[in-house]
């Protein structure tokens, strides 16, 4: 059967950015110093208190009604522990390990404004930076490169743009195709059909650009859609002289109704965020140390385990700031305690941080920029969410 020329374009996995990839052209002044900023957003609700057990609160066991992991110690299946108090899911031993490197810094007991229990609309406030779902149209990420400027280009490594990079600000996009790629022999020669058309032909010629960013060598991520690879791919693009300085990835499956930790699924999500955040610091080498990975979910679920040994959609949630650049080895919560009076709506871990809050505070510190800015165009009318500081190294 023949392949269309759109299939071929989308075989060297950049379709969706083509048209704006040539942010990345006009973009001066970049050096390998830049600070780089990574958003990974976790689909589908991740469960706090899996990720990060509050083993050291009294009411934890009765909390979870002995479905919650064991303190640290000896067993198989205990929490990695981190502060005494606090601690991993043992699933999460490379994270556990930037820790100890003081690379991590655990967020918990945060939400968003929202606190429905809708997945779409709970994901698309995270992703707006609003209060009221579908109230804005573009995302609080691009309009914090825009403002910025061109030195921060975005990239999106999604088959499809998500809400959080989509506005005034020009960003590209990358994802892997399971189609084989086309020889060098062919794409010269779409080349110079396309160089008879001025938009067609600028777009592709910097499409292939950004795809060559992606090495070709053995453990490439092309073509694969782990996110393993495509954090891989990401380190690959922000590590490049050439490459964009923010970069979106996501991760789904984080729905866990049923059998959290005595069937499959949510033990194998945490090893593949262990394996693609560790990846993700492998692929960025010295980058690395200028980087800051934010790991956010739309909301948390709730203390109890159900009759199924799963957990329902819930409010104050858990997520991570890892990277060299991150102030790490402390967790940044005012924990509210799991005592039932304490329990938001007699149900879910009581939210004590804005989780813009945090953001803004990664933004201010790391990427430098003003509170005004944060408070009236990155986050609309949050001028008294005060950033959270003391993020940064």
């Amino acid at each position: 059967m023949p392949v269309s020329r759109r299939e071929l374009i989308k075989s060297i996995g950049l379709l969706a950015g083509v048209a704006s990839s040539r942010v990345f052209a006009a973009a001066p002044g970049r050096r390998e110093d830049d600070p780089r900023f990574v958003l990974l957003v976790l689909r589908g609700g991740m469960d706090g208190l899996s990720a990060v057990p509050a083993f050291g609160d009294p009411h934890f066991e009765a909390a979870r009604r002995g479905g919650g992991l064991a303190p640290p110690g000896e067993e198989a299946n205990t929490a990695l522990d981190l502060d005494g108090f606090f601690g991993l899911h043992p699933r999460l031993p490379r994270l556990h390990e930037r820790w100890a490197a003081g690379e991590l810094a655990v967020l918990h007991a945060h939400c968003i404004p929202y606190q429905g229990r809708s997945h779409f609309d709970a994901q698309n406030v995270l992703e707006h930076g609003g209060v009221v779902p579908y109230s804005l149209s573009s995302g609080w990420l691009n309009r914090a490169v825009a403002a910025l400027g061109a030195t921060s280009p975005a990239m999106a490594i999604v088959p499809v743009m998500p809400l959080v990079l989509r506005g005034e600000a020009p960003v590209s996009s990358w994802s892997p195709s399971a189609l084989p790629a086309p020889d060098a022999e062919l794409l010269d020669r779409l080349q110079r059909l396309y160089d008879q058309d001025a938009t067609l032909g600028e777009a592709f010629a910097q499409a292939r650009e950004i795809n060559d960013l992606v090495p070709m060598d053995e453990g490439s991520p092309r073509g694969r859609r782990d996110l393993g690879a495509l954090a891989q791919a990401a380190g690959d693009f922000l590590a490049a002289p050439e490459g964009p300085r923010v970069v979106m990835l996501e991760s789904v499956g984080w729905d866990t109704h049923a059998r959290q930790e005595s069937g499959p699924a949510l033990p194998r999500q945490f090893r593949q965020l262990d394996a693609g955040l560790d990846a993700l610091r492998v692929s960025l080498g010295s980058a690395w140390q200028h980087t800051v990975v934010m790991v956010l979910t739309e909301f948390g679920r709730t203390v109890a385990m159900n009759g199924t040994e799963g957990t329902d959609h819930g409010t104050g949630g858990a997520g991570f700031l890892v990277g060299g650049a991150v102030r790490g080895r402390q967790v940044v919560t005012d924990w509210p305690g799991l005592a039932p009076k304490a329990l938001h709506e007699a149900r879910d871990l009581r939210p004590t941080l804005d989780t813009r809050a945090l953001i803004k505070g990664v933004l201010a510190d790391h990427l430098g920029l003003g509170e005004r800015v944060l408070g009236n165009e990155v986050f609309p009318d949050t001028r008294r969410v005060a950033p959270v500081r003391d993020l940064i190294a």
